[in-house]
């Protein structure tokens, strides 16, 4: 038998069988349904059922025949190393770029170029997602941070699930915000009739808690720094769009319409701040705007003078 351990680094209150199903793509959920049933698999080292909600911080830990070795291929991908040692990396990943392998994509993304430049990541997350703590949208630029080692990883996810990672994003929304600062409290979950989305909803859904403060209006717009309680998919995005300022050039909750033909929304993760996993030392790092972020904002204020 071949064991495959998840270390789940965020959920959207999907069910148990379809998450296994999702993060290993070799198996079918109705496979992963028999597994669970024939109890193969375990949550937290106690058997479920298939209809268990995932929770942001569980354990999975998976028996079943060795599928077709799936093989990620070190990309010599370049890489923006803001710091790193021998536990942690921290990645400003640019816009567009997919941080982890998916099927029908197994190649140009972040983890096929940590593969090549770092000799050491963690094995908690499997062939998939080494190294990966918490992830960014494709779209989304800035900081990551990637465990080395399995030790750090599990540190670092238990401090994740336990809000003591701080992680800002500035953002620029629609329309002019009134409050300098908010705080937003909606759960969030699947999308009911659109299961690509997700929405604020009732059922099936999870805490969600976004807070911002603005850091400068002008016509029609916001400059927002947005800091998360939760790590909800889509959060930010989800929340800003509920209050009615989705998030510029957002191609999903925005649909996209933006006077300045962006196709990308305009959200960047500027800064980290955590423990270190084994020296205990508070550390912070900060990622300046990239510079399509700079130019639209140099517009926007220009018009203003």
């Amino acid at each position: 038998m071949n064991i495959v351990e998840i270390y789940v680094d965020e959920d959207d209150g999907e069910r148990l069988d379809s998450y296994i199903a999702k993060e290993i793509d070799e198996v079918s959920r109705a496979f992963v349904q028999k597994l669970i049933k024939e109890g193969l698999v375990l949550v937290n080292e106690k058997h479920v059922k298939p209809s268990y909600i995932v929770n942001e911080g569980d354990y999975i830990k998976i028996e079943f025949p060795k599928p077709k070795k799936l093989e990620i291929m070190a990309e010599n991908i370049p890489l923006d190393i803001v710091y790193q040692d021998q536990d942690i990396v921290i990645i400003n990943k640019p816009q567009d770029m997919v941080v982890h392998p998916a099927p029908g994509n197994y190649s140009g993304t972040l983890v096929n170029g940590l593969l090549f430049h770092i000799d050491n990541l963690s094995s908690i997350n499997g062939i998939i997602r080494p190294g990966i703590v918490h992830r960014l949208d494709k779209d989304t630029s800035g900081l990551l941070l990637v465990a080395k080692n399995d030790h750090s990883h599990r540190y670092l996810s238990e401090e994740l699930k336990d809000r003591k990672i701080e992680r800002n994003y500035i953002a620029l929304v629609h329309g002019v915000l009134k409050n300098d600062q908010g705080i937003i409290d909606a759960p969030i979950g699947r999308h009911p009739k659109d299961r690509k989305k997700m929405a604020v909803t009732s059922k099936n859904s999870k805490e969600a808690i976004t807070h911002y403060n603005v850091l400068d209006r002008f016509d029609n717009y916001t400059l927002v720094d947005v800091s998360l309680e939760t790590g909800r998919t889509h959060q930010i995005r989800v929340h800003m769009a509920h209050i009615n300022h989705p998030i510029i050039g957002d191609p999903v909750y925005s649909r996209g319409k933006n006077e300045f033909g962006l196709d990308k929304q305009m959200l960047h993760a500027y800064r980290l701040g955590f423990v270190h996993p084994s020296t205990k030392e508070f550390m912070e790092f900060k990622a300046d705007l990239p510079h399509y972020f700079e130019k639209i904002v140099n517009i926007l204020e220009r018009r203003r003078k």
